[in-house]
């Protein structure tokens, strides 16, 4: 993505004028669960009969029903525009047991959108990703790296943590936290849509350099998932051993 594009930009190319008609998903569910769940809802038998399924309803309820069972069955309530489907689907999330919580909350945001597209005649578009968001904002997973691979200075910290807190109140977003260990400083943020948040980093990173180039201008961002310290060193270590060889 270069420095000029935001996500919001993208889906205004793809779909025309969609203001007002976003939502982002907010909870944070895991990206191949969710696509675990999309792969199955489109696997999922589109002729079913939405009055029987809704007959039925009590169903998923049941303790004896299977773990596949009760997948089936919340992709085709999600599927029916009623409000008697997303009761149901509403009342089974808040008490649904751990393996099927994710699972259950997709399926309560799809028969929302399906059932608010319905009431205000107007295609609603679901932005989902693994780190979630809030209202138009997106979630992001940010690693900030020292150049030379030692370990912040006091003063490099005060630094980092002060233009980060400016950038990103700038762009009228949040900072959930900045935390630094040894080389590493990963930040959680959530950036509204419409910001280049790339361009938005490398700003902040060429801010920070001007304090004696101690930042490593390679960072790490993604809005898919939260990597512990010790992953983020083994991805550090596989890319410096790829570059290496490629330079051989």
């Amino acid at each position: 993505m270069s420095q000029s594009d935001n996500i919001y930009d993208k889906i205004q190319e793809l779909l025309g004028d969609i203001q007002g008609n976003l939502t982002v998903l907010e909870q944070q569910i895991d990206a191949d669960v969710q696509m675990e769940y999309y792969n199955y809802a489109r696997k999922l038998e589109i002729d079913f009969d939405p009055d029987e399924v809704l007959k039925n309803r009590e169903t998923i309820f049941r303790h004896d029903l299977t773990l596949d069972d009760k997948k089936h069955l919340l992709v085709q309530l999600a599927n029916i525009d009623s409000i008697e489907a997303y009761r149901t689907l509403e009342k089974y999330t808040n008490g649904s047991p751990e393996q099927l919580k994710d699972w259950a909350t997709l399926a309560l945001q799809e028969c929302r959108l399906l059932l608010e597209s319905k009431l205000l005649d107007k295609s609603q578009v679901l932005i989902s990703t693994g780190l979630g968001g809030k209202g138009l904002k997106l979630r992001y997973f940010t690693v900030l790296l020292t150049a030379d691979g030692r370990s912040y200075s006091s003063f490099q910290q005060k630094i980092v943590t002060e233009e980060v807190r400016f950038s990103i109140k700038k762009a009228r977003g949040e900072l959930e936290y900045i935390r630094f260990d040894k080389e590493l400083c990963t930040i959680l943020s959530i950036i509204p849509l419409q910001v280049p948040v790339q361009g938005m980093f490398d700003e902040m990173v060429m801010e920070c350099n001007q304090f004696g180039d101690f930042l490593n201008p390679d960072y790490i961002i993604t809005n898919v998932r939260i990597f512990a310290n010790q992953q983020i060193r083994k991805m550090i270590r596989k890319a410096c051993t790829k570059k290496k060889t490629r330079e051989e």
